[in-house]
Order: C-alpha cells, then structure tokens, then sequence
C-alpha cells in the first residue's frame, strides 16, 4: 500500500496551473515543538530535514520556537508549512482556522495502538507515591497548549482533586516535558506529568516518549523516579502540512514520513521520540473529543 501511496504521489498527472504551484514554493519550514531544548531539536530532526530539502528541491529550515504557540502561529500565519503536534496543539489550529492545515499521519506504537498517556511522576526519595500524597507540594505542567503535559491532566486531575491551585502548593508551567523531568529529577519542583507510550519498562522511560529522549539523552536516570498517576488513554497527535501549499509538495512530505520506518529507522526514531511500529494515516475525526475539550477549556477562561 505503501508503495502504490509512493507512486500515485509520484506519478500524478498535473496541470499547467498545478504544475506552476508546483514550482511556487522556494523555501519550507517545519516546526518542532519544544519538549526538549533547542539544540536538541535541531539535532534529532536534522535527518528529517535533510531527506525534506532532497524530496523537495528548494532549502529546508527547521523552527523550535521557544513554547507550543510558536509553532500554531507560524502555522497559523503561514511561516511554518510542516510540524508534527500534539492534539490540543492541533485543536487550537483548527478552532482559530479550520482551513489552516491538512492531517496528515500520526506515530503508531509497537503494539499497534495509536494512543499514550500523560504520566505524573515523583522522584523516588520524596516519598510521593500518588497524587495523595503530592498534595501541598509543588507541582508542574508542561506548557498551555500541551496535551499530555495539560489539557488532558488538568481536566482528569481537576476532576477528581478539585481545584488543583488549592490542592497543590503551588501550579506552575515548566515550559516543556524536557524541563518538568529534569525539574523533578533534580528536585527543583516536587511532581509533574509528562508524556509516554505506557509500553516498555520505566528505567527505559518507556519505549517511546519525553521520558525515553530524557534517558536516551542522559539528562536523568528514571530508576531516580517514580511514576504517581497515569491519565487516560489520549490520541497520539498528528503530523500536519499547511493546507495552501502546493498538493505535490504535501504528497512528496507525505510519501517521505510514511515510508520512514521502512527507509531510515534511524531517522524515524528521532521523529518519533522512540521506538514505533509505524507512522499511519490519520483523520481530523480522530480528534474530535480533544477539540470539544479544548473549546471547554477556552470557554471557561
């Protein structure tokens, strides 16, 4: 299937106008969203980029905005063509503008599931074991427009706690997954969620995931934490391409990220922070609840 994907792409036939669009684009940019620092980004997605500027012809740049609304506005406002996000990530796109991007694929997990989980966590000698006893402590989200690192935990946790600025300490927002773990694993603040496929063994940090790149990168030892809650299963968020971009350049992009894991599985674990079986199509209805979500929490700001 993937294969005749690869060859329909490559062997459409276009017309004169569409053959002109084409040529029109000069430049691409891709957006990285920021769980871990900048020079990281840039590091684990350089592959990504190279094989883009190949497929593509014309220079390929890479953004890390410094948090999550960087990269919805410059796709948004049409300096980013291409970025990898999370579903609040996405939702807000499409509620500011439901023409601004295509959906495109999404990360399928080595057991076939298409989900992951936002993970509270502790270090170990705190003696935090659940959210009952991180209460009165400090406690830490990712950014605003994170799902797992907020929309999905704060819903879930505000549910059951009640309001969370009265049952912890303190609330604050870390500014990326990457800062929350090595913020609790240092002991700067005293729990956090972040992000994992829930496969795999803790002391890995899972088999795919912000705690996995955070081991793999040896800025913590998870044998040093401790996992306190998990949310619900959450949809893993989609690789999405700016809707007025040429239909050929998104098709080249398209057959690229899809054929990944058979092409480059090098590469391919660099985009998807870990191991994975597959990136898979995906569908703007997979992200239905999450929209309804977000539109919650926008009304009730």
């Amino acid at each position: 299937m993937k294969k005749l994907l690869a060859l329909l792409a490559a062997t459409t036939v276009m017309t004169g106008t569409a053959f002109a669009e084409s040529h029109a684009i000069t430049e691409f940019n891709i957006g990285i969203l920021g769980g871990e620092n900048a020079q990281d980004r840039l590091t684990s997605n350089e592959c990504f980029r190279a094989k883009v500027e190949e497929a593509l012809g014309v220079p390929v740049k890479i953004f890390t905005p410094a948090d999550y609304d960087g990269v919805i506005q410059g796709l948004l406002g049409g300096t980013i063509d291409y970025a990898g996000l999370g579903a609040s990530a996405y939702a807000k796109i499409y509620l500011t503008d439901p023409e601004a991007v295509d959906v495109q694929l999404t990360t399928q997990n080595v057991d076939g599931s298409t989900g992951y989980y936002s993970i509270g966590f502790a270090r170990k000698d705190s003696g935090i074991t659940d959210m009952a006893t991180a209460k009165g402590k400090t406690f830490a989200f990712a950014d605003p427009n994170s799902t797992s690192g907020y929309l999905v935990p704060a819903a879930e946790l505000t549910a059951s706690l009640g309001k969370l600025e009265e049952y912890f300490a303190e609330v604050k927002f870390s500014g990326g997954h990457e800062q929350t773990i090595v913020g609790v694993h240092n002991g700067d603040i005293e729990a956090g969620v972040s992000w994992a496929d829930g496969l795999g063994n803790w002391e890995d940090g899972f088999t795919s995931g912000a705690f996995r790149k955070a081991a793999d990168s040896g800025l913590v030892d998870m044998n040093n934490m401790v996992e306190i809650w998990r949310s619900k299963l959450i949809p893993n968020g989609p690789y999405v391409a700016r809707r007025s971009l040429p239909q050929d350049v998104k098709d080249k992009v398209y057959a690229l990220v899809d054929t990944m894991w058979e092409t480059d599985p090098t590469c391919a674990y660099a985009v998807a922070a870990g191991e994975a079986k597959d990136f898979v199509p995906v569908a703007h209805e997979e992200f239905l609840g999450v929209v309804e979500a977000r539109k919650l929490q926008e009304a009730a700001k």
